[in-house]
C-alpha cells in the first residue's frame, strides 16, 4: 500500500483527511468516513474478478477505471468508464462469486443505461456532493491541504453515488442482466442470490436503518426468489470458485482487515491460525499498531516461504521506511519493483525511499523511478508531490514548480496549478517540452486576463502543446 505516495500501497483521497492504510502517515479519519484507496495487489484481484463480467457485457475492460473506496457501506456502483467497490462490500462477501455477483448486477445497471437517469437522480446527487465539498473546506481549515483538495476533487464521485437510486423494476432488470452476464462468463449466479439472501432482513427495516446499498437498491423476498429461480436454470449454477480465486479473496479480505481494522484483525486472525492470509493480516495489523519489530518478524517468515512475492517485499519496505529506516527499506523496495516492474505504485515507493537518502546519485535515480511511474499514471498526485520535493532538493527550481503545478492539476485545484505553472515558466528555458507543458497547464486552468496578455505577447497561445 502507499501513503500520500505510497502504495495501502497509496492512499489518494480521504473523507476527512488523507487516509493512508498501511501507508505512512495515517492521518485521522472520520468514524464513518470514506477514502479512495490505492493498492496494487487488491486492484489486480478486483480487476481479475471483474474482467470476465465486462467481457460478457461487451465492455472493453481496459476502458474501465476500478476505484477501491474505503468505507463501511456495502456499496458498489458502475458508470461510464468507472466502477467503484467499497471495502465494506468486499469484507461482507463470503467468497469471490458473491462479489462477482454484485459486480455483475452493477454492470447490469450500466448496460441498461440506468446510470444515465436525470431529474430526481441529479437532485439526489446534490446532497452528497455538497456534503463532500463541505468536508473538503473543513479539511482545509484544519490545515490538511491535500485532504481538502482530494475531497473537493472527489465530490463528483460521491454525488454520483447519491444519485444512483433505482426503482424495483430497474433492480429486477439489472438482476436479470447480471445473471445473463455471469452465465456467459462461465460463472455461477449462486453468489448473487446468496449475497442478497444474507441481507433479506433489510426489507423489514425502516428506510433510515437500512444499509445504504439497500436503500438505493430496494430488496424484497419476491425479487430474491425470482432471481434464484432464474440462476438455478443456468448451466453454470453449480460451477465452484477456483482454489486460486478463493485464496486471492481471502488474501484481499485479510489485507483490508489488517489495514482498516488492525485491533479487530489481531483477535480475528489468532496466532493459532497459521494460514497465509491470517499471518499476512497480523503482520499488517502490527505495522498499523506501531509495532514494527513484530510486523517485520512475521513478514520475514512469510518471505522465507514466498521469496518471489512482490507485495511482501513492498510491505517490508513500507514498514522500514515509515519507521525511519530508509536505508534498510531500499533493498526490499528494489526487490518489489524487480518482481513487479509494471506496477507504478511500487516504483513510487522506491522513488520516495531513494529521494529520502542523503546521496545525490540515489536522489537522481529516485527521480527516474518517479518519472517512469508517471508515464503509466500521469495523474498520480502523490508522485508529482514527491518529484517536486526531489527537484527542490536538486536545486532545479523550474522543474520543482512545474511538478507542484502538476500535483495541483491532478488533485483538481486549477487555480494553484496555474500559479505554480506560471512560476515554473519563469525558471524554465523557453520552448523546451517542460516550458510548453507549463503553458498547457496555465491555459487549461482558466488563466487570468493578465496571464493571457503575457502569453499572447510571446505567442504561447498559438502553439499550445499536447499533454
Amino acid at each position: 500500500m502507499v501513503s500520500p505516495a505510497r502504495s495501502f500501497s497509496r492512499i489518494a483521497m480521504a473523507a476527512v483527511a488523507a487516509l493512508s492504510l498501511a501507508l505512512p502517515p495515517v492521518p485521522a479519519r472520520a468514524e464513518d468516513g470514506v477514502a479512495l484507496i490505492r493498492d496494487t495487489e487488491i486492484e489486480e484481484i478486483l480487476r481479475k474478478d471483474s474482467e470476465p463480467i465486462f467481457k460478457a457485457a461487451g465492455i472493453d475492460s481496459t476502458s474501465i477505471e476500478i476505484l477501491l473506496i474505503g468505507g463501511k457501506d456495502m456499496q458498489a456502483f458502475a458508470g461510464p468508464g468507472v466502477m467503484g467497490v467499497y471495502t465494506g462490500l468486499i469484507l461482507e462477501s463470503e467468497n469471490p462469486n458473491q462479489l462477482q455477483g454484485v459486480i455483475a448486477h452493477e454492470v447490469g445497471h450500466l448496460a441498461a443505461g440506468h446510470s444515465a437517469r436525470s431529474g430526481e437522480m441529479t437532485a439526489a446527487g446534490m446532497t452528497p456532493f455538497l456534503l463532500t465539498m463541505g468536508l473538503g473546506v473543513l479539511a482545509a481549515l484544519a490545515g490538511s491541504g491535500e485532504g481538502a483538495a482530494g475531497l473537493i476533487g472527489s465530490a463528483s464521485y460521491f454525488g454520483t453515488l447519491g444519485a444512483m437510486g433505482y426503482s424495483r423494476e430497474q433492480e429486477s432488470r439489472a438482476d436479470q442482466a447480471g445473471a445473463a452476464m455471469l452465465e456467459r462468463a462461465g460463472l455461477s449466479g449462486k453468489g448473487l442470490v446468496e449475497f442478497f439472501d444474507n441481507f433479506r432482513y433489510q426489507e423489514v427495516f425502516q428506510e433510515a436503518r437500512r444499509f445504504a446499498y439497500f436503500r438505493s437498491h430496494p430488496l424484497s423476498s419476491s425479487r430474491i426468489e425470482t432471481l434464484r429461480h432464474r440462476v438455478e436454470e443456468n448451466a453454470h449454477y453449480n460451477t465452484p470458485d477456483t482454489p486460486e480465486a478463493l485464496a486471492e479473496h481471502s488474501i484481499m479480505k485479510a489485507k483490508l482487515d489488517g489495514f482498516l481494522n488492525p485491533t479487530v484483525a489481531i483477535t480475528k486472525y489468532t496466532e493459532k491460525d497459521t494460514s497465509y492470509p491470517a499471518r499476512y493480516a497480523r503482520a499488517i495489523a502490527y505495522y498499523q499498531m506501531k509495532q514494527p519489530d513484530q510486523a517485520l518478524k512475521l513478514i520475514d517468515a512469510l518471505l522465507a516461504e514466498q521469496p518471489d512475492n512482490p507485495y511482501l517485499w513492498e510491505l517490508k519496505g513500507q514498514v522500514l521506511f515509515e519507521f525511519g529506516r530508509a536505508k534498510e527499506a531500499e533493498m526490499p523496495q528494489r526487490k518489489s519493483v524487480e518482481l513487479k516492474p509494471d506496477a507504478p505504485l511500487l516504483r513510487i515507493n522506491l522513488g520516495q525511499t531513494l529521494i529520502a537518502l542523503d546521496d545525490d546519485k540515489k536522489v537522481e535515480e529516485g527521480v527516474g523511478e518517479l518519472r517512469k511511474a508517471l508515464t503509466q499514471e500521469h495523474d498520480n498526485a502523490a508522485a508529482w508531490r514527491i518529484l517536486a520535493q526531489a527537484y527542490d532538493k536538486q536545486g532545479k527550481e523550474g522543474l520543482a514548480r512545474l511538478a507542484t503545478g502538476e500535483y495541483f492539476f491532478a488533485v483538481g485545484d486549477p487555480q494553484q496549478a496555474r500559479v505554480f505553472a506560471m512560476r515554473a515558466r519563469e525558471k524554465l528555458d523557453k520552448d523546451t517540452p517542460e516550458w510548453r507543458r507549463a503553458t498547457d497547464i496555465v491555459l487549461t486552468s482558466k488563466p487570468s486576463k493578465d496571464d493571457l496578455k503575457d502569453l499572447a505577447s510571446e505567442g504561447s497561445i498559438t502553439r499550445r502543446s499536447s499533454r
